[in-house]
């Protein structure tokens, strides 16, 4: 039968091989390791055995053992590689796996009320369809984009005023987590559920611990459990980018303010610029593409469009992959929701709708979105009744008057070791607005 191991067995074997690690030479511990014939993952040989056979393991396999094996792993794999320089590093390096370990188990799942009938997306779906069918206009032609199943988080009264963000990361997650396999396992410990306000926050402090967003972190002084500090795209990106997710940042704003998109705020090479708010102070900024797949704003020239429909074409081309011909229809993509942040609010911007009217076929978007500041119930007795829908979901061009805008989205994969040193430091493409 398969080797089974409980949670505490895990731990110390991961533990008692970090330690043991210390006293070995480099030659010595590519004797210990060993090489997964199934994953092809390079572990100690204590662990190669419950490893291999967890790839055997029944659907039955109780999820707190599966979760508690999938850190372990992680804590050795990790141990097995990164050598401490020092007895304060090793010491740091292992407070920090413990940190990691009982969070795992203390966090707690978040409450939300969860919608029926294939959940808001679906929902929304069945409008977006109706609306179509129910268009009299022979020269109006109306294509919709959406991303997958989205859980909508609201706001409570004790997070009220303060917690849109954290709502807002709990709303992606909750996608991440039902969408993308390879996100589900490394999220989060693979718990498979959304975390709490508190839990989360403890997360955020772990991935500062770890060198995500240092100047972030400096910021808050890598304190934020319990506070009802305002955050924004900076530590969503953070915080995913701690468990290898490529969560990338755009910025669109205008031109003649592009320098203080470039270093951080106060810095000898950046100028001295005022905070904004929740406007993430301390993004490096890139300038350019960023180190991740930029996404164009379709060649904006904000000298001829307006500020909105720069933001428009830009998660047109977003949702639609950059592509020039997408048919009329409501249309499932493969693509994530966006964090939309601007000063003083963020949304979760789930798709977008695109009607191209009259005899020259101008395009109108309208931005499809999940307010935290919604009730969830109110939302789906508009969309079931279908009415009223359009007041939640539906916000055009013309609501766009913030002088700036920030979009975060998530790209598929994980990180290998190399490309996790570079997210620690947090950049953005920039779009001229």
């Amino acid at each position: 039968p398969p080797f089974r191991s409980t949670s505490e067995d895990l731990n110390n074997l991961c533990l008692s091989n970090f330690l043991r690690r210390e006293n070995k030479t480099e030659e010595e511990q590519k004797k210990m390791s060993a090489l997964c014939p199934v994953c092809n993952l390079t572990l100690s040989s204590s662990l190669i055995q419950s490893h291999v056979n967890s790839h055997f393991e029944d659907d039955e396999t109780d999820s707190q053992i599966d979760s508690d094996h999938y850190l372990a792993v992680q804590l050795a794999s990790s141990s097995s590689s990164d050598h401490p320089s020092s007895s304060s590093n090793f010491d740091d390096s292992l407070g920090l796996h413990n940190s990691v370990a009982s969070l795992v188990h203390s966090q707690t799942k978040s409450q939300f009320y969860s919608v029926g009938h294939g959940g808001l997306i679906g929902l929304l779906r069945n409008c977006l369809e109706s609306e179509l069918k129910s268009k009299s206009k022979p020269l109006e032609c109306s294509t919709s984009l959406l991303c997958g199943f989205v859980d909508h988080f609201q706001s409570s009264k004790e997070d009220k005023g303060w917690g849109c963000g954290w709502k807002n990361i709990q709303m992606q997650c909750s996608h991440l987590i039902s969408h993308r396999e390879e996100a589900k396992r490394v999220l989060f410990g693979g718990s498979d559920f959304v975390p709490d306000i508190p839990s989360l926050q403890r997360w955020l402090e772990l991935a500062w611990n770890k060198g995500f967003d240092a100047s972030g972190a400096l910021h808050f002084k890598t304190q934020i459990y319990g506070s009802k500090r305002w955050i924004g795209t900076t530590e969503c990106a953070a915080l995913l980018r701690s468990f290898g997710l490529r969560a990338r940042i755009v910025d669109f704003a205008p031109e003649k303010s592009k320098s203080m998109y470039l270093s951080v705020p106060g810095s000898a090479i950046a100028p001295k610029v005022k905070s904004h708010g929740p406007m993430d102070r301390y993004v490096v900024k890139t300038g350019g593409s960023g180190t991740g797949k930029s996404v164009d704003s379709h060649g904006s020239n904000s000298s001829r469009i307006t500020k909105g429909a720069v933001l428009m074409n830009w998660v047109w081309n977003y949702f639609s992959d950059n592509r020039l011909n997408v048919s009329s229809g409501v249309h499932m993509t493969n693509k994530g929701p966006l964090y939309f942040q601007h000063e003083g609010h963020s949304r979760t911007i789930v798709g977008i709708q695109r009607r191209l009217q009259g005899t020259t076929f101008t395009p109108q978007y309208n931005l499809l979105v999940l307010d935290s500041a919604d009730f969830t119930k109110a939302i789906e007795k508009a969309l079931v009744e279908k009415k009223g829908w359009e007041g939640y979901l539906k916000r055009g061009a013309h609501t766009l008057k913030c002088p700036e805008y920030q979009m975060l989205y998530v790209d598929t994969g994980i990180a290998d070791r190399e490309e996790l040193e570079k997210l620690k430091t947090i950049d953005s493409h920039f779009v001229e607005f």
